[in-house]
C-alpha cells in the first residue's frame, strides 16, 4: 500500500522555526520529507549517501539500456533481415519511443503516485521487458533462423517478429516511469537552502551523465563484443541481470531517501491557466500587478511552496490571475500558477532548437554503425573489433571532457565570468551545437574517403569488406562524446533548473522529449531523403548496399540543417530570459529576518539576476 501522506497533497507539519524538530533534530529546509511522510531529519540522509544508491542504480540501468540499444541495428540486419532504412528506422523509432514515454510517467508521478512509487512499479515493467527480450533470442521457436540464402526476408515469421517488437515496446513503457524520475529523485537529495548541499548540487548532474556513460561504455565494449561473438542470448541476459542488481541496490537505499511532496498535476494547473487566459482574452489588464490574484504568503507556508512574485514575459497569461467575473480554478487563477506556467512555455523555443541535435546525436547508433560493418574491423589475426563498439569511444570521450569540464575548466573561467558554473546553461548547450556542424561534415569526408576506396579497390558488392580501417571512423565518434559533455549535460541541467519547483519532474521530461523527437526527426529525414533521391529511376542515396550508397551526400545535407538550426537556438536563446533564482532570495530574506523560515518567495526576473547570469 502507498503511503498516504506521499498520495495525497501535503499532509505533514513544516519544520519549526529554525528548521529544528520537537527532539532537536535539525530538519531539512526544503520541505522534503521521508516516504511516510514525515519532515526528513537531516543527519538520516540525503546528499551524496543517498545518491551513491541511485547513482549506482543508474550505471546499471544505462548498462541495460546501450546493451540493447548499441547493437540493435547489427540484430535486426543480421538477424531479422532487415534493409538499411528500415532497420535504422526501426532503432530510432524505438529510442523515440522510449525517450517519449516519460512524459507520461511525468504526470502520474506528479499527479498520483509521487516519483518513488512511480518509479518501483516502472522499474519492474522495465524489468518484464527486459527478460521478455532474453526470451526472444535465445529460445528456438522465437527466434528466426539463419539466413542462408540470398533471400531472406521471409525468415523471420510475424510472430517472431512481433514478440520481439513487443518486448522492446515493455522496455520502453518502464523506462517512461523510470527516467523522468530517476535523475530528478537524486537532484532532491541536495537541500538547496544548505550552503554546503547546494554547492554539491552544482556537480551532481555532471557526475550524474557520468554515471550514465560508465554504464553505457561497459555496454559498447564487452556486452557488444558478447553479442557479436557469443550470441544475443548471453549478451542481452547480462544487462537483464544487472538491471536486476540495480533495482536491489535502489531499494536498499529506500531509508535514505528525501521526497518532495506530491502537488498535483502541472499538466492541469497548465491547462486551468490556458482556459482562464482565454476566457479572458478581451479584460484589460491591471496598471500594477500587485492588482492580480494571490494568495497570501502564509498560505505558501502551510503547503510548503514557494511563492512566485509577478514577471513581465508571457503578459497574456496574467489576464489568468486578472479580477474579473467567476472565482473558480478554471476562470482565476494565482500569480505563482500563473508564473509556474510562464516558466514551462518560456522553455518551448529551446527545447525545439535541440531536436536537430538530437537527430545528429542518433546517428551514433544507426548509419555510424552500419558502416563501421562494411570496413576492416581486424586487430590481430583472432581478433574483429565489433562495429558498435566505436560507440564506446563516445563515452569514453564524454567522461574525460566531463572530468577536465569541471574540475579545470569551471574553476578557470568562473574566476572571470564569476558564475558559479563558469558559463551558462545555454552557453554551453552552444558549444556542443556547433561542434555537431562541424561533426557531420567530418563524417561527410570519412565516408568520401571510404567511397573512394571502394571504387579503388572495386569492393562495390554488399559483403565485401572495404580495405581502410574501422578507426577511420574515431574522429566522428570522438568528437560526438565531446560534444555530448557540452549539450547533454547542460540540456538535462537546464531543463531541471529552470523548471518550478513544483513541476521539476515535467522539466526533466523535456530532456527526454528532446531525445524522443529528435529520434523521431532522425527517421524521418532519413526515409524522406531515401524517397525523394529514388525519384525518376535513380538509386537514391541510401541502399540496403552501402558500398553503393552516397552517405556523404546525406552527411552533409544533416550538417546544413544543423547549421540552421543553430541560427534558430542562438536567436532563441539570445531572447530568453533565466528564471530568478527562488532560494537566492529567500536566503536574503532569511538573513534579513534573522529566521528560518519554511516558505519560499521568488522574486521577479527583473528583481534579482538568473544563477546561471541571465545571459544565453
Amino acid at each position: 500500500m502507498i503511503p498516504n501522506c506521499l498520495w495525497t497533497p501535503f499532509c505533514t507539519n513544516m519544520a519549526e522555526e529554525g528548521g529544528q524538530g520537537s527532539g532537536g533534530l535539525e530538519l531539512t529546509r526544503d520541505g522534503t520529507v521521508d516516504l511516510k511522510g514525515r519532515p526528513f531529519v537531516r543527519s538520516k540522509g540525503g546528499g551524496w549517501k543517498a545518491c551513491s544508491f541511485i547513482v549506482g542504480y543508474e550505471v546499471f540501468e544505462r548498462m541495460a539500456y546501450y546493451g540493447i540499444a548499441s547493437n540493435l541495428v547489427v540484430y535486426l540486419t543480421s538477424k531479422l533481415h532487415e534493409g538499411t532504412v528500415p532497420s535504422s528506422n526501426n532503432v530510432t523509432n524505438w529510442a523515440g519511443t522510449v525517450w517519449m514515454t516519460p512524459i507520461i510517467g511525468a504526470y502520474i508521478a506528479d499527479a498520483h503516485l509521487g516519483r518513488y512509487w512511480t518509479f518501483v512499479i516502472a522499474s519492474a515493467i522495465y524489468l518484464l521487458g527486459m527478460g521478455l527480450l532474453t526470451l526472444t533470442v535465445s529460445l528456438k521457436s522465437l527466434r528466426p533462423p539463419p539466413c542462408n540464402s540470398s533471400d531472406c526476408n521471409s525468415r523471420a515469421t510475424p510472430f517472431q517478429v512481433g514478440i520481439f517488437y513487443a518486448s522492446l515496446y515493455i522496455i520502453a513503457i518502464g523506462t517512461g516511469g523510470t527516467k523522468p524520475n530517476i535523475s530528478t529523485m537524486g537532484a532532491d537529495q541536495f537541500d538547496d537552502f544548505e550552503p554546503k548541499e547546494r554547492t554539491q548540487k552544482l556537480s551532481f548532474f555532471n557526475w550524474w551523465m557520468f554515471s550514465i556513460f560508465f554504464g553505457s561504455l561497459f555496454a559498447n565494449t564487452f556486452l557488444v563484443y558478447i553479442q557479436d561473438n557469443r550470441g544475443f542470448s548471453i549478451g542481452y541476459g547480462i544487462p537483464t541481470l544487472g538491471l536486476g542488481i540495480s533495482v536491489v541496490i535502489f531499494l536498499i537505499g529506500t531509508p535514505l531517501y528525501r521526497h518532495k511532496v506530491r502537488t498535483g498535476s502541472p499538466f492541469t494547473q497548465m491547462v486551468q491557466v490556458l482556459v482562464a487566459a482565454i476566457r479572458k482574452w478581451r479584460v484589460p489588464l491591471p496598471a500594477d500587478p500587485k492588482d492580480l490574484y494571490e494568495l497570501d504568503i502564509e498560505e505558501y507556508e502551510k503547503g510548503g511552496k514557494f511563492r512566485i512574485e509577478h514577471s513581465t514575459s508571457l503578459r497574456f497569461f496574467d489576464k489568468a490571475a486578472t479580477k474579473s467575473g467567476p472565482d473558480t480554478k478554471w476562470t482565476l487563477c494565482t500569480v505563482t500558477q500563473v508564473e509556474e506556467t510562464k516558466q514551462i512555455f518560456k522553455m518551448l523555443p529551446v527545447l525545439l532548437t535541440t531536436f536537430i541535435p538530437s537527430a545528429v546525436a542518433a546517428q551514433t547508433m544507426t548509419l555510424f554503425v552500419k558502416q563501421g560493418t562494411t570496413l576492416d574491423r581486424r586487430m590481430g589475426p583472432h581478433f574483429q573489433f565489433p562495429a558498435a563498439s566505436l560507440g564506446a569511444f563516445v563515452t569514453i570521450f564524454m567522461l574525460i571532457t566531463i572530468v577536465v569540464y569541471d574540475r579545470a575548466f569551471v574553476p578557470f573561467i568562473r574566476k572571470y565570468t564569476k558564475n558559479p558554473r563558469g558559463v551558462s546553461l545555454l552557453q554551453r548547450m552552444g558549444i556542443g551545437i556547433v561542434m555537431h556542424v562541424f561533426i557531420m561534415f567530418i563524417a561527410a569526408l570519412v565516408e568520401r574517403k571510404r567511397l573512394s576506396v571502394i571504387k579503388e579497390h572495386g569492393t562495390f558488392d554488399n559483403k565485401d569488406v572495404v580495405p581502410i580501417s574501422i578507426f577511420i571512423l574515431l574522429p566522428q565518434y570522438a568528437l560526438m562524446g565531446i560534444a555530448d559533455a557540452f549539450v547533454e549535460v547542460a540540456k538535462l541541467e537546464f531543463f531541471y533548473d529552470q523548471a518550478p519547483e513544483g513541476m521539476k519532474s515535467l522539466g526533466t521530461s523535456y530532456f527526454s522529449t528532446s531525445l524522443g523527437v529528435g529520434n523521431f526527426l532522425s527517421s524521418f529525414i532519413l526515409t524522406t531523403v531515401s524517397d525523394v533521391t529514388k525519384r525518376n529511376g535513380s538509386k537514391g542515396w541510401i541502399q540496403d548496399n552501402l558500398n553503393a550508397c552516397r552517405l556523404d551526400y546525406f552527411y552533409v545535407f544533416v550538417a546544413v540543417l544543423s547549421g540552421v538550426n543553430l541560427v534558430f537556438y542562438l536567436v532563441m536563446t539570445k531572447l530568453y530570459v533565466y528564471n530568478s533564482d527562488v532560494v537566492e532570495l529567500e536566503i536574503e530574506m532569511r538573513k534579513g529576518k534573522n529566521e528560518v523560515h519554511p516558505s519560499r518567495t521568488a522574486g521577479s526576473d527583473s528583481e534579482i539576476v538568473g544563477r546561471d547570469g541571465g545571459d544565453a
